[in-house]
């Protein structure tokens, strides 16, 4: 049994919790501090550990993307989050999702069952022990608070950076009552999969698609605090930022009918909006790419406009909150610590990582690294041609204006073979797994 260590981890996200299994399973004892249900912050509504808000999905699981091939190297490293994922999945297609309530309350369940793991229902302010008793006696601390990171200890975090947090907005998407969608319209089918029940589709023809643009276009938006500079992630666009680019932006991007066959007319639509279900039941459904921060009133008018929708109830409405995140190459060493604080340690989406998969992986690989520490066997890097070390490896280039990134193989070094596009993925993909099989063979 390897020598408990004090750590204390702020924050029971995804981050924070595949941090605290993964210490947990190298025999570490781990302090895991949530502020729920004491304190809220903007976005989250449920008292459970790993709260999911944006949407249910974690993207997709083919091997040939990115993400799909961070989720399996995850797998391979041991990750909780995604052993629950998989026990909790909706249909969607080729993409790995979620039912976000039964998922958030597993993930509750199993961080309250492991002996290794005491969870503390406690807000926390500072990050000096001195100013914050709760902490007295914890050798390392891990900040895993989220980028929705409350205004104290985000001001606590700053002391240390000595430079201004970065931010961006980040929205969310309604969820609407499936009974509420008229199936005599809206019809099941994936892109050129028309057998396909994964996701209904709304069909629009020129005429409801403009119709629906300019009412996206003038409609009501929640104004930022006047305190705040709107700083949009380019991954999390709101569906109305987007528009404001042009008619045709939404019809190649979220709204785009390629591989789709309106079955009332025998014709592709000229644009079409999906949903996706967001529990096995198939009782609710996000719409996809509809991020959005108009007013509640707003999103019911214009949304409904959309031909299927025409009576929809809103389980939940979209909604907009400010994100907050490091200079990462500038503030964190490369075992995620602060340079100016080495004892403290930063995991998630607040080191600028992006998105559920990202954040849980930057959780998991610092807990394993904080266990092979204590073991006397630091962990090395995962090579920058994994998914992982690419992801990793972002945090650490440093950038004129750095931003958020969710993992891509743009991050990875460049193939060194000429190929053509079609061909790039693959080679990509079969380069990061022979990578990763040798560096985890060790």
């Amino acid at each position: 049994m390897i020598p408990s260590q004090n750590i204390a981890i702020i924050g029971a996200g995804l981050a924070g919790c595949e941090c605290a299994f993964a210490l947990a399973r190298a025999g570490i004892a781990v302090t895991v501090f949530e502020m729920k249900p004491g304190r809220f912050s903007p976005a989250h509504s449920l008292p459970d550990c790993a709260e999911l808000v944006c949407s249910n999905s974690f993207r997709s699981n083919e091997l040939e993307s990115a993400v799909g091939l961070l989720k399996q190297e995850m797998r391979t490293l041991g990750s909780v989050c995604m052993a629950v994922a998989e026990q909790f999945r909706v249909p969607a297609g080729k993409s790995l999702a979620v039912d976000r309530v039964l998922y958030a309350q597993e993930m509750t369940r199993r961080m309250e069952a492991e002996p290794l793991i005491t969870l503390v229902r406690e807000e926390i302010t500072h990050l000096d022990a001195t100013l914050c008793p709760a902490l007295a006696g914890f050798d390392t601390i891990v900040l895993a608070a989220g980028p929705m990171v409350s205004e104290p200890l985000a001001n606590a975090l700053q002391t240390y950076t000595g430079k201004d947090s970065l931010y961006f907005y980040d929205a969310i998407a309604p969820v609407v009552d499936g009974e509420s969608i008229d199936l005599s319209v809206a019809f099941w089918g994936g892109r050129y999969e028309p057998d396909q029940h994964d996701y209904l589709n709304c069909p629009m023809n020129y005429d409801e698609y403009m119709q629906f643009y300019e009412a996206l276009l003038g409609a009501e938006k929640v104004v930022a605090k006047n305190f705040e500079q709107e700083k949009h992630f380019e991954g999390c666009m709101p569906i109305e930022a987007l528009a404001e680019r042009g008619p045709k932006t939404l019809v190649f991007g979220s709204l785009k009918p390629v591989g789709f066959t309106d079955p009332r007319t025998g014709q592709r639509p000229y644009a079409l909006l999906q949903l996706r279900a967001e529990n096995a039941n198939k009782t609710m459904f996000n719409l996809v790419g509809c991020q959005t921060k108009l007013t509640y009133a707003e999103q019911g008018r214009v949304f409904r406009m959309v031909p299927g929708l025409e009576k929809a109830e809103f389980v939940r409405f979209g909604s907009m909150h400010r994100n907050t995140f490091v200079n990462a190459p500038q503030v964190l060493s490369s075992d995620l610590s602060l340079k100016d604080a080495p004892h403290i340690f930063l995991a998630g989406q607040i080191t600028g990582v992006e998105g559920y998969v990202e954040s849980a992986a930057c959780g998991l690989w610092l807990g394993l690294s904080l266990a092979a520490r204590q073991a006397g066997t630091p962990l090395e890097l995962p090579p920058v041609e994994t998914a992982l070390g690419a992801l990793l490896g972002h945090l650490r280039l440093p950038q004129k204006r750095f931003q958020p990134s969710n993992v891509q193989f743009g991050l990875m070094p460049e193939l060194g073979v000429r190929a053509k596009k079609a061909e790039r993925k693959p080679l990509y993909a079969q380069r990061a797994m022979q990578a990763f099989a040798d560096y985890w063979s060790f």
